[in-house]
């Protein structure tokens, strides 16, 4: 079944350790474009996240938010630079005696120093490692809901423009019902006006049938209905595959769009023209369907 590629999805989840949320917006897009905004201390984690996603989505844009809190940041461990520490010190009472200050060197004075907490960036990771159990099972939630409202609106789609294609042939049909009576009205017509314009006498019966036959296969848009039929028939069956379709159908649509342009070009019948340019009405409302199909 197709899928749309627009859609909302939204996912909460918690651990012990942190609970996250996760919404994620889809548009229409050619291409796989991912846009991903996560709050500290979770910019690292972008690739992960981004790797969930291709495995769930092959086209379309997305925007994907992530919220995350933390339980008990505040007794995360710190690791303290003792050599750092004793260095700060000296440097402060160095200044001091140059200064001739005589207050003493406080703790306050030296955690203005970072460096004196040793493994900052295993801090970060530390919370990484913290938030993103609840992170990914949001996602996953988050990616289950889009996912969701995409086969809801793609079960739509696929009924409008299984609706369209059958309307498509319907007008195919009233075409090939047409066409061989028009055929036969051309060549009399053929036939008349050249004995109006000469001579029993002058005119070559062999030439004329020639003449005449040729306009028939001008005329006749036979081979151009058996393959409208057929990319009819392929059309439908890709909007049941189970893999996305979305360029498949647009592959599609175009040979059915050059075959209805064909039959219109051939067609030198009012009522054979009316049924084309319905026809092209039709697949040009299609067109804009499947640019939303995945």
């Amino acid at each position: 079944m197709i899928r749309s590629m627009t859609g909302f999805g939204r996912g909460h989840a918690g651990t012990e350790e942190a609970t996250a949320t996760v919404e994620i917006q889809s548009t229409n897009k050619r291409h796989l474009n991912i846009f991903v905004h996560l709050p500290d201390p979770l910019p690292e984690a972008e690739s992960d996240v981004r790797m969930q996603m291709k495995e769930a989505f092959e086209r379309g844009q997305f925007d994907v938010n992530v919220s995350a809190e933390l339980k008990g940041i505040d007794h995360l461990p710190v690791d303290v630079d003792a050599d750092a520490a004793m260095h700060h010190k000296r440097r402060l009472e160095q200044l001091s005696a140059a200064a001739q200050i005589e207050d003493p060197i406080r703790l306050g004075h030296l955690l203005e120093f970072e460096d004196i907490f040793a493994g900052e960036e295993e801090r970060e990771a530390a919370k990484i490692q913290r938030a993103w159990p609840a992170v990914t099972e949001a996602l996953d939630a988050a990616i289950e809901d889009l996912q969701k409202m995409r086969r809801k609106e793609g079960a739509a789609l696929r009924e409008d423009l299984e609706q369209r294609t059958h309307a498509i042939d319907a007008h195919l049909d009233a075409i090939e019902e047409r066409a061989p009576t028009r055929v036969e009205e051309r060549q009399a017509q053929l036939r008349e006006r050249l004995r109006e314009l000469m001579d029993d006498e002058q005119l070559d019966p062999d030439r004329l049938e020639t003449e005449i036959a040729l306009l028939a296969d001008k005329l006749d848009v036979t081979e151009e209905c058996v393959r409208l039929h057929s990319h009819l028939k392929m059309f439908r069956g890709a909007l049941d595959a189970d893999e996305p379709s979305g360029r498949k159908l647009k592959f599609v649509t175009q040979e059915i769009h050059r075959e209805a342009n064909t039959i219109g070009a051939k067609a030198d019948d009012e009522m054979i023209s009316r049924h084309a340019v319905e026809m092209k009405e039709e697949i040009e409302k299609i067109k804009e369907q499947i640019r939303n199909v995945e």
